[in-house]
């Protein structure tokens, strides 16, 4: 492949959907990653039905499927004390919806998406950081650390957080959220995993902190987050999220969740980094997509998932943006993949803020928190059919691309 139509910078998850979604288009793809082999870091990842009709669309909903679990409930408590707060019955949310609520591991799911470019013809490249992006008068270059550049009509820059082609459109900083994530995985053959309802999604809430846990690979694992706001990172020291800030953080939690601290990797942690809100997201035949475009925090768990939609929602408007010869008009591509997507992911990187802040009230306000959650009606989703609605990929004009299909059809059974 010489000549590319379409150069995605970055391999991750939402890098390797965009490509994917292109390539269905009949767009020759090239897709240029810095690490030096195909991977992803982390552990456990949650597809809500936004994402999970996509991987339908994709037809990538069943291996999806075979990979992770589809639990029965996402269920939130108190951890001081573990008293229920509130829940969602994740299987009739799946039928609301149309698609089911799945949880995978981060690298089932990459893994899923690499190997559905190389059924689909997308040149993967490795080795390849870029450093500087610029628009030719046939579309757009990108520059490489080892000082060779690459053109295409067009490049998707899906290249993360600290994306070199964001610095087109905005001079701005990642934003510190004062706070660090541990992971860890455990095979439910271990101890620590007795008595463990896997099908459920549970996160406990506390002052400052948050734990979360589910099973992943078939019930095979489970997976563990430990988050907490660093006191080091509010001083503005440099060393900040080590371990001993971790096992303070969670002295007063409830003993289920100390519990599981000792299971988590200690070796590596993830400071939590987002961005302001951005409504450009092109730049001449450069775009922007995935957290290059909106990082979020990841309280909504929705961070994949918007990247996953910026692939599919372009590639349905490459669909419809060709001349009566098949020629893509990509100016009328580009302006209505930035015309549908901004506005919806900026409600999600603020949402996702403030939700944050609720997970980790103190003192009376957490009391509050409580008391409204305990009310709240199991079968109420009016706070997630923004989110989860299938209207939520277009804009307010226009009428969804596909009908829901019924839950039965996509869905896999979670392992007893």
């Amino acid at each position: 492949m010489s000549n590319p139509d379409v150069i995605v910078v970055g391999g991750g998850i939402g890098g390797l959907a965009a490509a994917y979604s292109l390539s269905r288009q009949g767009l020759s793809v090239r897709v240029l990653e810095q690490a030096a082999a195909f991977g992803e870091v982390g552990a456990g990842i949650q597809l809500a039905p936004n994402c999970t009709r996509i991987l339908d669309d994709f037809g990538l909903l069943e291996e999806a499927t075979s990979l992770g679990v589809v639990p029965d409930a996402m269920v939130m408590r108190d951890a001081v004390d573990g008293s229920e707060l509130t829940r969602l019955d994740l299987r009739d949310l799946g039928r609301r919806y149309g698609f089911p609520y799945l949880v995978i591991h981060r690298s089932d799911l990459h893994g899923m998406f690499l190997r559905a470019c190389r059924r689909a013809g997308v040149d993967l490249v490795t080795s390849q950081r870029a450093v500087d992006y610029a628009n030719t008068p046939a579309g757009a270059s990108v520059t490489f650390a080892d000082g060779h550049t690459e053109e295409a009509p067009v490049v998707i820059a899906a290249d993360g957080l600290h994306s070199a082609a964001r610095s087109l459109i905005v001079q701005d900083e990642p934003v510190s959220s004062a706070y660090v994530a541990y992971r860890g995985t455990v095979p439910t053959t271990e101890d620590r995993a007795a008595g463990v309802d896997l099908s459920e999604v549970a996160v406990y809430v506390g002052p400052g902190c948050h734990f979360v846990h589910y099973g992943l690979r078939g019930g095979e694992l489970l997976n563990q987050v430990a988050v907490f706001r660093s006191p080091k990172a509010l001083a503005g020291e440099e060393d900040w999220g080590t371990p001993d800030e971790l096992d303070a953080a969670f002295a007063g939690s409830c003993g289920f969740v100390q519990d599981g601290l000792p299971h988590m990797w200690r070796d590596k942690w993830w400071r939590m980094f987002d961005r302001d809100p951005i409504m450009t997201w092109v730049h001449g035949r450069i775009a922007l997509l995935g957290d290059a475009a909106h990082p979020p925090l990841q309280y909504i768990a929705q961070g994949a998932i918007m990247a996953i939609e910026d692939g599919w929602v372009l590639g349905e408007h490459v669909a419809r943006s060709r001349d009566p010869s098949g020629a893509v008009d990509w100016a009328a591509a580009l302006a209505a993949y930035e015309a549908v997507r901004p506005e919806h992911c900026r409600r999600v990187v603020l949402t996702s803020r403030a939700w944050g802040e609720l997970w980790h009230l103190d003192g009376v306000a957490r009391e509050q928190r409580n008391a409204l959650l305990r009310a709240r009606h199991t079968d109420d989703y009016s706070f997630v059919d923004w989110l989860y609605g299938p209207t939520a990929l277009f804009p307010a004009d226009e009428p969804p691309m596909f009908e829901p299909i019924p839950l039965a059809s996509a869905e896999v059974p979670a392992p007893a």
